[in-house]
């Protein structure tokens, strides 16, 4: 079954949400001082300890010094590191050798060229995305139907309303769907989107 990541937590309330809904994921983006959803490890150690132990914690970082993710990870704050900066191979190795913690990378797509890159890393996990992420908008799912992945898992990012989950389940199945803009109501988490979103994943329905 398509699991589901609900990024860009950092409310008391969106943990709430989330420990309602139950994805199999949450992401919070960490130190990344462009991004409107960003918190600091303080405001991570407080809401992780509010977070539900069915639901797997996953870090998103940018270009992070490597040991900032990899304390978290050793830790046992983070179950995964999430990647979309510049991060190539080397960081991604140490990363991994660091902690025995798995790594995801994200790649913005465009052109097949793209797919062929993200499919060639050497991390654990794909997400494949359009822009930076937490833009709202997809990219032609075309690209990524037709490419043979060598049976590498990936998450589908970008432009999935909840309306749109069943279709793209049917098409692509992923191995997991990550939803942030998605599920938010003027930049903020809407409880009913959550729910909504988790419902079509665990259905394939709305």
């Amino acid at each position: 079954m398509t699991k589901i990541k609900i990024c860009g937590l950092k409310r008391q309330e969106d943990i709430q949400y989330v420990n309602e809904a139950l994805p199999d994921f949450a992401g919070f983006v960490i130190q990344v001082s462009f991004s409107r959803r960003s918190i600091t490890a303080e405001e991570l150690y407080k809401l992780r300890s509010r977070l539900s132990e069915k639901i797997s914690p996953v870090g998103v970082f940018v270009n992070a010094p490597v040991e900032l993710p990899a304390k978290l990870l050793r830790e046992g704050i983070l179950d995964m590191a999430q990647l979309h900066g510049q991060e190539d191979d080397e960081y991604i190795k140490r990363l991994k050798e660091e902690t025995g913690r798995p790594v995801m990378k994200a790649f913005s797509v465009s052109a097949p060229e793209d797919i062929q890159r993200a499919f060639s890393s050497s991390a654990d996990l794909i997400l494949l995305d359009h822009g930076r992420g937490g833009t709202g908008k997809s990219f032609d799912w075309n690209l990524v139907k037709g490419e043979k992945n060598g049976g590498r898992p990936y998450f589908l990012a970008g432009g999935i309303t909840p309306e749109k989950i069943p279709q793209a389940v049917r098409r692509l199945n992923p191995y997991g769907i990550d939803l942030s803009s998605a599920v938010e109501t003027e930049g903020k988490k809407d409880r009913r989107k959550i729910l909504a979103a988790v419902a079509a994943v665990r259905s394939g329905i709305l």
